[in-house]
């Protein structure tokens, strides 16, 4: 039985089925692509552990996607200066975030105070060692013929916590001339998690992300500075959700991220 010629009618049917098909697969992509943009962070190394965490629960909670690239405090610093694309910075002390601030990069209302930490003295897990950080504390004979690992000491946050810690205890002259520094705290504690050195100096958080080292001694948050992380977003940041992240970095379900990974909470907040 021939087939019936198509009316008019329902040529025009078809026209509008086809392209109503075609705005659906050609705004799919576009949704998913819109969900997933959100900011780029540049962020301090200590931070990884707990700041993938927040990253991950706020992605869960906007549909964001959040880029971070972790580094040393000083790098990230530097990097933003010569215009690296980034929209939020954290820094892992308030002297670099100035320095950012110094360079007209950063918008003043968005700074604040996000979190602190505490440095501690690690060695491997299978490590005999047994030091206590007291003032003269003999920590050159402890190293043995090894080294102590350190972040850099004259740039890194950590290192320059590090060095004044030591100087408080009277010690630095003993080790300065046998101290591994690292470009930034999380290479200094991978150097003990492999126990290419005998003992170093991190973060609380770092020692609470390895369980290849385990924690010897604490040092007295008064041998050393206040270890306060500051967060901002840049001026030139251009994507709306970074002050959403920002927010969610300062929330209860953000701070009890990086409470669980070994940071404190600042009694300012």
């Amino acid at each position: 039985m021939a087939e019936r010629p198509k009316s008019g009618r329902d040529i025009a049917r078809v026209l509008v089925a086809v392209v109503a098909m075609a705005i659906c697969v050609l705004a799919a992509p576009y949704h998913v692509m819109a969900g997933d943009k959100g900011p780029t962070v540049f962020a301090a190394a200590s931070l990884k552990t707990a700041l993938d965490a927040v990253a991950a629960d706020w992605k869960e909670d906007s549909g964001q996607t959040v880029v971070i690239s972790y580094a040393a405090t000083s790098a990230l610093a530097k990097q933003i200066e010569q215009g690296a694309e980034a929209d939020i910075f954290i820094s892992a002390d308030q002297a670099w975030m100035d320095y950012v601030v110094d360079q007209d990069l950063i918008d003043g209302g968005s700074r604040f105070d996000m979190v602190g930490n505490r440095l501690v003295l690690v060695a491997p897990n299978d490590s005999q060692l047994k030091v206590t950080l007291e003032p003269g504390t003999p920590l050159a004979a402890s190293l043995g013929e090894g080294r102590l690992a350190i972040a850099n000491v004259e740039a890194v946050p950590a290192g320059k916590y590090g060095k004044a810690a030591l100087e408080s205890l009277g010690v630095w002259d003993q080790v300065k001339g046998r101290l591994a520094q690292a470009e930034n705290v999380r290479a200094a504690l991978r150097l003990v998690s492999r126990g290419e050195v005998p003992m170093g100096v991190v973060y609380a958080s770092d020692a609470k992300a390895d369980p290849n080292v385990k924690v010897l001694a604490s040092f007295s948050e008064l041998s050393q500075p206040p270890i306060v992380y500051a967060a901002a977003k840049l001026k030139r940041s251009d994507p709306p959700e970074a002050n959403g992240f920002l927010q969610y970095l300062r929330s209860p379900e953000g701070i009890r991220r990086f409470v669980e990974n070994g940071f404190t909470v600042l009694h300012t907040r």
